[in-house]
């Protein structure tokens, strides 16, 4: 039994070592973020087109760079986003004018027939819903911009005038600087936001 422990304890380190001399290299994950001056261009679940543009170290819409953007970072999965998703279909129908929402659907690969079957359809969310591949870039973006450094936690929202992040109500700490709602906001903490923002 003890000659039996030996050899493990000499096998053992042997087989952690693996081969070669070389040391492990640390596995660094870079972000591909968008730069100043990118383009992207859109296209919602029910097939309508927009293109974001990257300005100022956020985001405008290029046709109307004064419009303020709301972006909604969800999931289909999520029982909050889709709580809340009605309420942001009353929030954009009341504030058209001047704000568009647009929800990136994340964490999941589905099909847009499925966001629309199990999602937009069930939970009245017709509003602008992309489904892309790219969704991921943006949020990367997004989190990089804002210096988000927890795991993304959805629904997760932020909120940009001309480019530029707006300070939001942080409803769990009340940090004056802050630019993100997480979790399911009522839309009268939203639309107080908002209004503010509208008179700057």
């Amino acid at each position: 039994m003890k000659s039996l422990l030996f050899l493990l304890s000499i096998l053992v380190p042997i087989l952690f070592l693996g081969c070669g001399s070389e040391a492990p290299k640390e596995v660094s994950i870079v972000k591909e973020l968008y730069k100043e001056g990118d383009k992207i261009e859109l296209k919602s679940i029910a097939g309508s087109k927009l293109t974001l543009m990257r300005q100022k170290g956020g985001f405008v819409l290029q046709d109307d760079p004064s419009k303020i953007i709301m972006i909604d970072i969800f999931g289909t999965f999520c029982a909050p986003c889709q709580e809340e998703a009605p309420s942001l279909m009353d929030f954009q129908l009341q504030n058209s004018d001047d704000v568009v929402l647009i929800g990136l659907n994340f964490l999941e690969e589905v099909s847009d027939e499925y966001v629309v079957e199990n999602f937009a359809s069930k939970y009245n969310a017709y509003y602008f819903i992309s489904n892309s591949p790219m969704n991921k870039k943006i949020v990367d973006t997004i989190t990089s911009d804002i210096q988000y450094k927890p795991a993304l936690q959805v629904p997760f929202k932020v909120v940009l005038k001309e480019g530029e992040y707006q300070k939001i109500t942080d409803i769990y700490a009340s940090n004056p600087e802050n630019k993100f709602y997480i979790g399911k906001v009522g839309l009268d903490v939203i639309q107080k936001d908002i209004d503010a923002i509208k008179s700057k």
